[in-house]
């Protein structure tokens, strides 16, 4: 029997596990740090905080628990090596925010939830790559509810209890009338190095040391500041820190600046500003995520004169010539990000099929803009698959089914039917919990009930009150008692976003009201964890956007491996991915009026729920869900499995997109 620790040698092993990501994917890890205990209750601390804060007594319990000590001497030794990131092969890849974990909040949504995802299937496919962003000291605010409103509140990170490292690095950058200076601070998440900008230093003025604040936050001018420190920073950073990446990354167009930093090099060894352009577009990749130009950073032309003449009268290039390599065709004379990333790069794509063939005709006008091709979202499997499934997916899989191929996802046939059965109730019942501890009261949901679930931004596009136009409908689903239905929605919409607020408004009041007799519920406090817990706990995914305003929409993918069955518009990742047996699509309306297509979908999805979803649910054996609704969710993971992984994903960008092999 192995011997327990000591307390410092116990210390030193969970804060080194603490501080790497890693172990947000690793189940013996999220199993050990839920033994810790928790200070003052409050359990929703970093490990590495908690770690910190014990108490003597607590120590004197884990080092005396044997069990505890090889829990964690097992998973110090599972934690990712580091990969040699100095090669001609290693990727920089750059976004405003990164979804790691509800315990980093440095992200918004769907965006910064894929590059976190990004990161993690780098780490597991051993593929060599670096990150970039900034580090937000207020992150992005906390959702609460008020008397049916969303009210957000804003807690100040200390990036020292979020298990991040200093660097040495210490970057300058020219901001208009001032010098800005920036520490670095790393997050490991697995063996990808992610490192974030800080300008909250003493040596800055108030202004500068509000650049990397929040999230989204602030006006153009604000938002110029934050996207020039995180490109050209971002390279100064890396550079500093002994990177010379063979490519770029840009996740959206934030960080599209950094091409500036890549044409200045150019530029100093005698080229012009077109020839340096082109010089350095081999080095760059952009990734495009908006399929309408309203959602496109767009700059006007006295504001990138005040912070971009400094670089145009250095390097002696013509102010109007540098910014017409950001007009887009047909619109304004705006600077617009996504139209100078897709001149400056050398490949360019959407998220999803259907997504490219949109960016191909948004940008037919920029040249480069027609041969925009597209790889489509995955999700990081190990992250957001319950535990208990986890399991049963080794089981039937094997231990690398996070990334195996569509042979291998055929076992899930051997799958039983009470097998499945036992773990969608502990989901279930695992979400009731949750939801219940977010509102602050039971909840009126049951565990053997049809769970139809929507969990996303709350933008206009998205149409969370899609349901709530047809109210006499919805009425009779929850009213009935021989195939009763409960919906679960949660969602945040953005600080500035007023119809976005009013849809939340719309869909909390009627959660609110005695009718919806509390089958239909709204979780406030929406982050990661409360949608993991949603994401194992639905029967069904609801997404009704407007086609093809939804890029790709990789909610449905986290549900789709957890067994749910996605009911959605053929839209975004479900138009190339439904094949007519693995869910449900919701049929598009002919009409351009945007009130009677509303109303015509919101008409099809209340036909397909009634007449389709909730007999198929109940059956006629007298139990829930039925053999035959078991049977189609083999199906959804024999051919979703597969595909709506990030280890595809990330593959699929290695090979196509950076063209450089993972290392051993």
């Amino acid at each position: 029997m192995q011997e327990s620790f000591s307390r410092y040698e116990l210390e030193s092993t969970l804060l080194q596990i603490a501080g790497n990501y890693s172990w947000t994917w690793d189940l013996k890890a999220r199993e050990l740090f839920a033994r810790i205990p928790s200070v003052n209750g409050d359990s929703a601390l970093h490990p590495a905080e908690r770690i910190r804060l014990l108490s003597d007594q607590d120590w004197s319990l884990l080092t005396d628990d044997r069990e505890f000590a090889a829990l964690a001497r097992q998973a110090r030794t599972r934690i990712p090596a580091a990969l040699p990131v100095n090669g001609a092969d290693t990727v920089a890849y750059f976004s405003p925010e990164f979804g790691v974990s509800e315990m980093l909040p440095q992200y918004s949504g769907g965006l910064g939830v894929l590059a976190g995802d990004h990161l993690k299937a780098a780490s597991d496919l051993r593929l060599p790559m670096v990150a970039v962003g900034l580090f937000y000291r207020d992150g992005f605010f906390l959702q609460a509810l008020e008397d049916g409103e969303q009210r957000e509140r804003y807690v100040t990170n200390n990036p020292r209890f979020l298990a991040l490292e200093a660097t040495p690095a210490r970057v300058e950058l020219q901001l208009a009338d001032r010098t800005v200076t920036a520490r670095v601070w790393r997050a490991d998440v697995g063996s990808t190095q992610l490192y974030l900008l800080d300008t909250d230093l003493e040596i800055n003025d108030e202004m500068g040391r509000r650049v990397s604040d929040r999230l989204y936050a602030g006006d153009r001018e604000h938002r110029i500041r934050q996207e020039l420190l995180m490109g050209v920073g971002g390279i100064r950073a890396l550079r500093q820190l002994g990177f010379e990446p063979s490519k770029f990354h840009l996740n959206e167009g934030h960080a599209g600046f950094l091409a500036l930093e890549l044409i200045a090099d150019e530029m100093a060894e005698g080229l012009r500003l077109e020839e340096a352009v082109n010089a350095v577009r081999s080095r760059i990749v952009f990734t495009t995520h908006t399929p309408v130009p309203a959602g496109i950073d767009k700059f006007a032309p006295d504001l990138m004169r005040k912070y971009l003449a400094v670089w145009a009268d250095r390097y002696g290039v013509d102010m109007d010539e540098l910014l017409r390599l950001g007009i887009l065709p047909g619109s304004d004379d705006h600077f617009n990000m996504a139209a100078f990333c897709v001149r400056v790069a050398g490949r360019c794509n959407g998220v999803s099929r259907l997504h490219g063939e949109v960016s191909r005709v948004m940008f037919r006008d920029v040249p480069g803009g027609t041969d925009i091709t597209s790889v489509t979202n995955g999700v990081h499997a190990r992250t957001w698959v319950h535990p208990d499934l986890q399991e049963t997916f080794e089981n039937a899989i094997g231990s690398d089914w996070h990334k195996a191929d569509a042979d291998a996802w055929a076992a899930v046939d051997g799958i039983g039917d009470d097998e499945i059965r036992g773990q969608f109730r502990t989901g279930k019942l695992e979400m009731i919990e949750m939801a219940s501890r977010q509102i602050g009261e039971p909840t009126g949901l049951q565990p053997d009930v049809l769970t139809v679930g929507f969990a996303r931004r709350f933008a206009t596009y998205k149409r969370a009150d899609l349901l709530l136009t047809e109210i006499n409908r919805l009425l009779e689903l929850l009213r009935d008692s021989d195939r009763p239905i409960q919906f679960v929605f949660a969602g945040k919409a953005h600080p500035a976003d007023e119809p976005g607020k009013e849809l939340m408004r719309h869909v909390i009041a009627f959660a609110s009201d005695p009718a919806s007799q509390g089958r239909f519920v709204f979780v406030p406090g929406y982050n990661m964890a409360v949608a993991r817990a949603m994401y194992a706990g639905c029967d069904v995914w609801l997404n009704n956007p407007i086609r093809p305003r939804e890029a790709c929409g990789t909610s449905g993918e986290k549900a789709a491996l957890n067994g749910g069955l996605n009911f959605s518009i053929l839209d975004g990742w479900w138009d190339e991915c439904f094949d007519g047996e693995n869910g449900w699509a919701i049929p598009s309306s002919a009409s351009d009026d945007p009130a009677t297509r509303d109303r015509d979908e919101a008409g099809y999805l209340y036909d397909i729920l009634s007449n389709e979803i909730a007999p198929l649910f109940y059956g006629n054996a007298g139990i829930a869900p039925s053999p035959e609704w078991l049977a189609k969710v083999r199906h959804n993971w024999r051919t979703l499995g597969p595909f709506v992984t990030a280890a595809r994903m990330v593959a699929e960008y290695g090979e196509r997109i950076y063209q450089v092999a993972p290392s051993p």
